[in-house]
């Protein structure tokens, strides 16, 4: 096995030969670290390495495989971690001049999980500043490139996150989503991401924005999802939002298929628009359930309008968050989060509860589709990656502002309002050669059910194998 295929070889693999003493953590974490030394140049996925640490959490993982120790689920895997996440000792930044020296000294929940289940910690992946918009750039660490083409972006918020998975630089990476921060960038760069539930992965300090905010998995392959949620998931004193209960067997259940399950289909949500490449891919995609024994219906979804609520709710909460930043910082934040907060000031404390009023009601649209349907298929997004340095593609309808992204990504946010489990599967590729999404949508807290069903769509459709070009 060459060291490149060895960096794109599955978690779950790799767990079994480094169990069986056929491959030495050490040996993988060098591989890894290397490709992310010949790579990171081009793609800027890891703003924060830390090769030190990961090659001593390697060394001990080794030892204790060599002299019989303890050995967890991710026992000698590497993983890494979006920069907006606490990592105790080890900077984190979020993407902006405001943090750019801070090391905090505690960590996000799932962060000691991780470690303390064998993985390997090869650093933060990149995010846009505060992970406030869908794209992969930010002033402080730049443009984050998508491994298709380089000179597309990678989506965002969890852009390193997407781009390193993508392109081989480590099997598992934490994301997070508060609008489709997972999902984008990983329809964007042809991966697999996972929105779970609300609460079912912990966080530290809880986000301010309403009960949107979801930690996950974004991996190549569904079984490597499985296994990195098995671990990260589970309550946590820390975050009294975090669901209760024991963590469901995501790797010893994950086989189950769809047979028998109602699934509903649609192509746009009744209103929004989508490219006809990526219209075509996704409704194409939507047939293989039927072969796996599922019951297919096209449906009008008849959700109440979520448009001017996120886009409401979304820049008040930037206002709220940091606007306090922008007396000193104003000159040195991304002009387009600036903008947000600009439009957040605007709205009024009445505005606002009124609007969290039609957020709570809204579930009240949604509910009904998922008393009839076990899941819901629509596409990940309205477009395939565009050019970086943009918020909408150029063939897009153009905002006369410069912070409303969210046009073409529609898709995604109803199910942070909503707090379902969603996750996006690779359906294929636009004539560019540039991946589209296909997105899983779930019934309250049925994450195992879409873990089944993204893995009975992998094995009907497999994508793990299909490489960008970066080695050629």
């Amino acid at each position: 096995m060459t060291d490149v295929d060895l960096c794109y070889t599955p978690a779950t693999e790799l767990a079994a030969l480094i169990r069986a003493k056929k491959l030495s953590p050490v040996e993988l974490t060098r591989a890894v670290l290397a490709r992310i030394e010949k790579l990171n140049p081009a793609l800027n996925a890891f703003c924060t390495p830390t090769p030190e640490l990961a090659l001593a959490d390697a060394k001990r993982a080794e030892d204790a495989v060599m002299t019989g120790g303890a050995l967890g689920p991710l026992h000698g895997i590497p993983y890494s971690i979006k920069d907006l996440a606490l990592t105790k000792g080890i900077r984190t930044m979020s993407g902006s001049h405001i943090f750019a020296t801070r090391v905090p000294d505690a960590d996000a929940p799932f962060v000691p999980r991780l470690r303390a289940a064998g993985g390997v910690m090869l650093g933060k992946t990149t995010t846009p500043e505060f992970g406030w918009k869908g794209m992969g750039d930010s002033p402080l660490t730049g443009s984050t490139r998508n491994p298709w083409s380089t000179a597309m972006t990678t989506g965002g918020s969890s852009a390193g996150a997407g781009a390193a998975a993508a392109a081989g630089l480590g099997p598992l990476h934490h994301g997070s989503d508060g609008a489709g921060s997972i999902r984008i960038p990983s329809a964007f760069c042809g991966i697999f991401g996972l929105k779970p539930s609300y609460g079912r992965v912990p966080m530290y300090p809880v986000s301010n924005n309403d009960s949107s905010s979801h930690n996950g998995p974004m991996t190549r392959t569904v079984a490597d999802a499985a296994l990195m949620l098995s671990v990260m998931a589970g309550p946590d004193e820390w975050d009294r939002t975090s669901l209760p209960g024991p963590v469901d067997d995501y790797v010893g259940k994950l086989r189950a298929g769809v047979r028998g399950l109602r699934v509903a289909f649609s192509p746009n949500l009744d209103t929004l628009r989508v490219d006809p490449d990526v219209a075509a891919i996704v409704r194409e995609a939507a047939r293989a359930f039927e072969s796996l024994g599922s019951t297919v219906e096209e449906v009008k979804t008849g959700f109440a309008d979520s448009h001017h609520m996120i886009r409401m709710m979304w820049n008040a909460h930037e206002a709220g968050n940091y606007a306090r930043y922008l007396p000193e910082w104003r000159e040195r934040m991304d002009p387009g989060l600036v903008a947000s907060i600009e439009d957040g000031l605007s709205h009024s404390v009445v505005d606002y509860i009124d609007m969290r009023g039609r957020k709570l009601a809204y579930w009240d649209s949604v509910r009904p589709l998922f008393e009839r349907y076990d899941l819901l298929l629509t596409p990940s997004l309205s477009v395939a990656a565009f050019e970086c340095g943009r918020i909408n593609p150029a063939h897009w309808p153009q905002p006369s502002n410069l912070w409303d992204w969210l046009g073409w990504a529609s898709f995604s946010y109803p199910f942070n309002f909503t707090g379902q489990p969603a996750a996006t599967v690779p359906a294929g590729f636009t004539p560019a050669g540039l991946p589209v999404g296909l997105q899983i949508v779930g019934r309250r807290f049925a994450d195992l059910t879409v873990l089944q069903a993204s893995a009975a769509f992998e094995e009907a459709r497999p994508w793990a194998a299909k490489r960008p070009r970066l080695d050629r």
